[in-house]
């Protein structure tokens, strides 16, 4: 019995088929063949185009046929992990009425703000564990604001996952998890949070039937099935946000346990039992995949947006003049091992891709700092780039632990940056973190996520008894002071650099 999976990222869209017997992904496919391009009307400003990402993912399930050969029929079931915090607005037909609002778009955060001095501080992180913030329903209160007339055109709000699935299905719907990640999910009483939807004066009518996270959510829509070459008896078994499903693919459903991942953005994940939160809004708690009816499972998460997209600039920027093209990720990859560690006093601010929420959502800026014109080459320059990306996230890691969920095993798929060394040495020996590695990915997490939700399983244990951990990362001592001295480095120049930013922002206005 086989089961798909699908990841609708931000740069690409990952499919994979899981044969759920044996325990093995048979077939794996990412569409299209290059980056998908992330839209900014203005600074700040982050869409997509819904329609695209469907008319991708339906030629990934072709070529998984044509290409790969796999018996689409035999698919019983598809699970959909997808970007975290999108806004997808369809009228009745679920046709959309404007670009997706993305997770990295900062244009609500100022509404999310006045929305919780509104709400009451103390209110708020009771209600959502937090502040509205940036996320999408602030973004749905944005549109209502600035574009009434598409506001008006608007049946149905839904995560970018759930817009997917209503293509597959014809039924919108979305998730509890999913209402978590949008701010919407009051986690005191286990309901949609009205409240939320009050104060910034949306109707609840926007939102459409909820469904939990596992189980039979809906059946693929007859004349879709025929198209896609699909059963028209396949299910639609899960849907999670993308980070939530990192986490499952790498088996992390346990208080105490913590997923990681480095693709376009950067993300540290940590399973806890508790209604845990940072009054400060720094880091954001929401429901898990496997949060039950008492048994409880949040997600502690921290993001850093300038991730993986840091890479692909530099990619872009090294390969000015190249005859053949972008060079790989591999050479960028051997040319930061080329470098010792601490690149020769170059320091990566790895900030430019939207308001960071460990800054409370203010705008931060990259920046280079100590650049040599005669000692910096591209190998300092990209092994700095991976140092900052590790010290930003260990800045928000150490935020974590103040809310008691820190860790000292953090499990990763090897995939991303997590396939360069010199970025798995930095995390290990900056974290002071055992680094597992496993051969997982959003997409056969979000397969295997299918066969559990349709029942091939009979538990999560099982779901996952064919995992296995490919490597592990101890840290050294040795490097562990060197980088630590490093990160403080950095971490003292960081006021300073925030501030200047800050500056030369207000100069410019």
């Amino acid at each position: 019995m086989l089961f798909l999976g699908i990841d609708l990222g931000s740069s690409s869209i990952k499919l994979s088929v899981f044969d759920a017997e044996s325990g093995t992904t048979i077939a794996s496919i990412s569409v299209p063949d290059f980056e998908m391009d992330i839209i900014a009307p203005q600074f700040g400003w982050a869409e997509q185009n819904p329609d695209q990402w469907w008319a991708y993912i339906k030629t990934g399930i072709h070529a998984l046929g044509n290409k790969h050969k796999v018996d689409l029929k035999k698919i019983a079931a598809i699970g959909i992990a997808y970007q975290m915090h999108g806004l997808v607005l369809t009228d009745a037909n679920l046709n959309p009425v404007r670009p997706s609002i993305i997770w990295c778009d900062s244009r609500a955060a100022e509404i999310g703000n006045g929305a919780y001095d509104l709400i009451g501080h103390s209110a708020s992180q009771r209600q959502i564990l937090g502040s509205p913030g940036n996320f999408t329903a602030s973004k749905l209160k944005w549109v209502k604001n600035n574009e009434p007339e598409v506001f008006a055109k608007a049946a149905h709000m839904m995560l970018p996952g759930d817009f997917i699935a209503a293509k597959l299905s014809g039924v919108a719907q979305t998730s509890t998890s999913g209402l978590s990640e949008a701010a919407l999910w009051n986690f005191s009483e286990g309901r949609l949070a009205i409240e939320i939807l009050d104060a910034m004066g949306l109707p609840a009518t926007l939102i459409p039937e909820i469904v939990p996270s596992f189980g039979n959510q809906a059946t693929v829509n007859a004349a879709i099935a025929t198209e896609l070459g699909l059963s028209p008896d396949t299910k639609i078994t899960y849907r999670a946000g993308d980070q939530p499903n990192n986490a499952l693919s790498l088996n992390v459903l346990k208080p105490g346990e913590i997923a990681t991942t480095a693709g376009t953005s950067a993300v540290i994940y940590s399973v806890t039992e508790k209604d845990a939160y940072d009054p400060n809004n720094r880091v954001n708690t929401f429901l898990h995949v496997n949060d039950a009816d008492g048994k409880k499972r949040n997600g502690v998460l921290l993001c850093i947006n300038g991730s993986g997209i840091l890479y692909q600039w530099l990619r872009k920027i090294t390969s000015i003049g190249n005859e053949n093209g972008l060079i790989s990720y591999d050479k960028l990859n051997t040319e930061a091992a080329k470098a010792e560690p601490g690149s020769k006093g170059l320091r990566f601010y790895p900030f430019g891709n939207g308001v960071e929420r460990i800054f409370n959502n203010k705008p931060a800026f990259s920046g280079i700092q100590n650049l040599n014109f005669n000692i910096h080459q591209s190998p300092e320059l990209v092994r700095a780039a991976c140092e900052g990306i590790v010290f930003a996230m260990n800045y928000g890691f150490d935020i974590m632990k103040e809310i008691g969920a820190g860790g000292n095993v953090v499990r990763a798929g090897k995939a991303n940056l997590f396939l360069s060394p010199v970025f798995r040495e930095v995390f290990a020996n900056t974290t002071q973190t055992t680094v597992e590695l496993y051969n997982t990915a959003g997409a056969d997490g979000a397969a295997r996520g299918a066969a559990y939700g349709f029942g091939f399983y009979s538990s999560i244990d099982e779901t996952f008894s064919s995992l296995q951990c490919l490597e592990r990362i101890e840290p050294n001592q040795q490097l562990t002071n060197r980088y630590g001295d490093i990160y403080n480095e950095w971490k003292l120049n960081l006021n300073i650099e925030n501030k200047q930013n800050e500056y030369n922002k207000t100069s410019l206005l």
